[in-house]
């Protein structure tokens, strides 16, 4: 069912790669840096002295204005997170960065919604449960920017409101629209000139506490040489902006570096060590990786599957005991995800192949079964867009008989912005929608769903074309049979990969020697490159391969009985 992707090779300009190399810059990063976009040595300074300044996010000022005023009158503050972990991390970057910076912890308290109950975002009905905390101040991270209702609701209830999110604002009839909160801090909104706009919630939060910190210095709270240390929270900062996938420009860089330099070095929050451990990932050699795979997943597993409070809990508590105790029910919830989520991906490829009597995806695809989970649509989606390139939303029943979906794009085609015609196109279809460029979420009404899939399909049909439909497996060409080493594969690993600063892959032409299925889903296989013998694997590959194939791959280092043995992690195939 999945397509062959077309294997192409990233250009690195040569006078890049030549001016970094004049810089210091190893030959191979040199190069792959180049491919990126990097074009000077300045862009790969990572020390926080070349972080954006707060001053420059719209917002960011006046918000320290509020909860320096909040922070001297003794007020109450309420963080109102969101059910994943950019948003967890962000709730735990609030609470214990307002601690550093004064406010008592008697004065601070969150909610985070239920996905199932409540739905995303700063709904009436969180506003509701967040006044049992008692709060003067409702501080919104990683949501806000779209919840006008929410919005208007707390402040009817004399609540003061500070959003901070990173999200798209809504639109009505093609117009954007911001509630009427009393502070909004967000790089997306109209106005904000702020250089990066690919910072995650947790960034967003981390800033407002950079710029209150200033206020405070500013008020005489402290001096510049005895304020507190925000790089202490720059752990949570990493995972968080990790986990969320938003872009790595060179901003975001700088904040995933520092994180893992301090994670690496021991310095981390009792949390992610213990989910560190329950993962069976060494701390001292973190990557961006790890978050994006170990960690993450299991902090949003519980905002999928049972509630986030247990994910927010374990980044909160400084109690070693306590923390290994949650990250061991995270990796417990974690896995119990992992398998209905292998039961749903099975269940929708069967509800695909109906759509596809010819092998040949539609356009745009929107599936739903009874049975499916709402924690677990957007992980299936995904899923299936990696499959068949193609924008996929999946669907499950909410517990108040809605559709809820979660849906996931390629390039060339902006989720939000075709459900936005989607809905001009078909009144009242969509009950909800919002999102980004690549993910997106939508609520319609069972009745409803056939309309909003062929509506999507249709938008599908006017926007992508022929070469955007085509999966294209990016590479950096071929690697330097004397770099196929361990301390390559470890000098990578020591880099910030991710969203829009892919990790390296590289495509050489390889004779098959061997090959065989291991664990009925994987292709284990021995090949001969540039006349040596190398060990690869293909996982979720059960077809056998021709004797003589372009690999593109990636390198992964092996540990066993004390020796380190290189080997090719495959990510797909053409004919040599």
């Amino acid at each position: 069912m999945s397509s062959s992707p077309i294997i192409a090779r990233r250009e690195a300009p040569p006078r890049a790669v030549w001016a970094l190399e004049q810089a210091g810059v190893p030959t191979l990063l040199a190069r792959l840096f180049a491919a990126r976009g990097v074009r000077s040595i300045d862009e790969l300074d990572d020390g926080l002295g070349k972080l954006l300044p707060p001053a420059g996010l719209q917002g960011a000022a006046q918000a320290a204005r509020r909860l320096a005023d909040a922070l001297r009158d003794g007020e109450r503050l309420c963080i109102v997170a969101d059910y994943d972990c950019d948003g967890a991390t962000a709730c735990a970057v609030a609470i214990r960065g307002l601690q550093l910076l004064g406010a008592p912890r008697e004065h601070l308290a969150y909610v985070v919604p239920d996905r199932a109950v409540h739905g995303y975002g700063l709904t009436s009905a969180i506003v509701d449960l967040a006044l049992q905390q008692r709060p003067d101040v409702l501080v919104t991270v990683d949501n806000g920017i779209a919840s006008l209702e929410g919005v208007a609701h707390a402040r009817s209830k004399g609540l003061a409101v500070v959003v901070t999110d990173h999200h798209l604002p809504a639109l009505h009839d093609g117009v954007v629209v911001l509630p009427e909160a009393d502070v909004i801090v967000n790089p997306n909104q109209p106005g904000c000139a702020f250089a990066s706009k690919n910072l995650a919630g947790v960034g967003v939060m981390f800033y407002v506490l950079l710029a209150l910190r200033s206020e405070l210095r500013e008020r005489g709270v402290f001096s510049a040489e005895q304020q507190p240390r925000l790089d202490a929270l720059l752990d949570l900062v990493a995972l968080g902006t990790v986990a969320d996938v938003v872009k790595l420009d060179a901003n975001n860089r700088r904040l995933v570096a520092q994180g893992l330099r301090r994670i690496r070095a021991g310095r981390m929050q009792p949390g992610l060590a213990a989910l560190f451990a329950a993962a069976g990932r060494d701390a001292r050699r973190a990557s961006a990786f790890d978050f994006g795979f170990a960690l993450g997943p299991r902090i949003n597993a519980a905002g999928r599957l049972a509630d986030m409070t247990l994910g927010i809990e374990c980044l909160l508590t400084d109690d070693t005991g306590r923390a290994a105790e949650l990250a061991k029910m995270l990796d417990g919830i974690n896995r119990e995800r992992r398998e209905l989520e292998t039961g749903m991906r099975e269940q929708a490829e069967l509800l695909l192949e109906r759509l596809m009597p010819d092998g040949e995806p539609p356009p745009a695809l929107a599936l739903f079964d009874a049975e499916f989970h709402e924690g677990v649509v957007g992980i299936v989606a995904a899923r299936l867009k990696d499959r068949v390139h193609r924008p996929t939303f999946v669907f499950a029943r909410g517990q108040d008989g809605l559709l809820k979906g979660s849906g996931r794009s390629i390039p060339g085609f902006h989720l939000r912005d075709a459900l936005d015609l989607v809905s001009k196109r078909h009144p009242g279809v969509l009950r909800r929608f919002g999102g980004h460029a690549m993910a997106a979420g939508a609520t319609v009404a069972a009745e409803d769903l056939p309309t909003f899939a062929q509506g999507l399909q249709q938008v599908a049909r006017e926007w992508l074309d022929a070469a955007t439909l085509a999966r294209t497996l990016l590479t950096d060409g071929p690697l330097d049979p004397a770099q196929f080493a361990p301390a390559t594969v470890r000098e990578l690993d020591a880099q910030v990969w991710g969203q829009a600063f892919e990790p390296p892959v590289f495509c050489d032409e390889v004779e098959v020697v061997s090959q065989r299925l291991v664990g009925e889903r994987h292709m284990k296989l021995s090949v001969r490159h540039a006349g040596a013998l190398r060990d690869a694997i293909w996982f979720g590959r059960s077809e056998p391969l021709e004797a003589r194939v372009r690999l593109a791959y990636r390198l992964s280092l092996d540990e066993y009985n004390g020796r380190e043995r290189v080997q090719m992690v495959v990510e797909g195939s053409e004919a040599a």
